[in-house]
Order: structure tokens, then sequence, then C-alpha cells
């Protein structure tokens, strides 16, 4: 396993610069170890699998957990509003870093991901290929 850890500073997309992280590192599998810091924008997917939601205010992360195969990721989010209550749901384009967010992934060096679309869950499912 090898580490990577980086900072997302005001403005920044948090979905697409984690993607575009393990793009640019070449980083086919991965897996979120933690992630501290906060939005002021949220999309979320919700748990029906179809609605999608957007607050316009800030949330702390709470929790962030997710893989990436191949620059594609899979995030669940939950954040906490200024009343201390949490959001949480799939991670979409368009969650917006408010002051920082301090990210810590695992590249994952025996195995190999990808993604298939899975005709019974319809959803590009992942698929994981041992190297040795």
């Amino acid at each position: 396993m090898k580490e990577h850890a980086f900072r997302l500073v005001y403005g920044n997309d948090l979905k697409e610069e984690i993607q575009n992280y393990c793009i640019e590192h070449h980083i086919n599998a991965c897996a979120i170890i933690t992630c501290v810091g906060c939005v002021n924008q949220l999309r979320l997917r919700l748990a029906d699998g179809k609605s999608i939601r957007q607050w316009n205010k800030q949330f702390e992360i709470v929790s962030l957990t997710g893989t990436i195969a191949n620059g594609h990721a899979h995030i669940h989010f939950s954040g906490s509003d200024l009343e201390g209550k949490c959001r949480g749901g799939h991670l979409l384009e368009g969650t917006i870093i408010n002051t920082t967010a301090e990210i810590v992934l695992a590249e994952l060096e025996t195995v190999e991901f990808s993604r298939e679309f899975d005709e019974s869950t319809g959803y590009d499912e992942l698929v994981i290929t041992n190297k040795r």
C-alpha cells in the first residue's frame, strides 16, 4: 500500500479534485482513508438512487469513504450542519470546499480496480482483479 495526502482549498470541487488527483498520479485502485474539512455547497444523491439534493450552506465533513477506480470515484459523504445535524449520501460533483479539506488516500498495489455496468443494479459497479 502506498499513501497519498493532499489538501484542497476554497472553491475546489471535492469529488472532481479527488478523481483528478488519482488520474494525475496514475492511481488505478484507491480507497479513501480519511478526510476532514468543510464545504459550503453540498450535492448528494440520496438512498433511493434517484433523488438529488443540494444544500447551499456550511457542512463540516465528518466522514468520507469510497473507492476510486482509474479516476472514477464511488464516494459516500456525511456532514454536520451549523446545528450539528448530519446529512449523508452519495457524493456528487458540485460539492464545493469552504476553507479546506485534508485528504488521505491509500493506493492499493496488489489489486486492480475497474467498473462495469451491472444490469441487476443499473450502475457501473466495482470489479476487483488480484495482481498476484
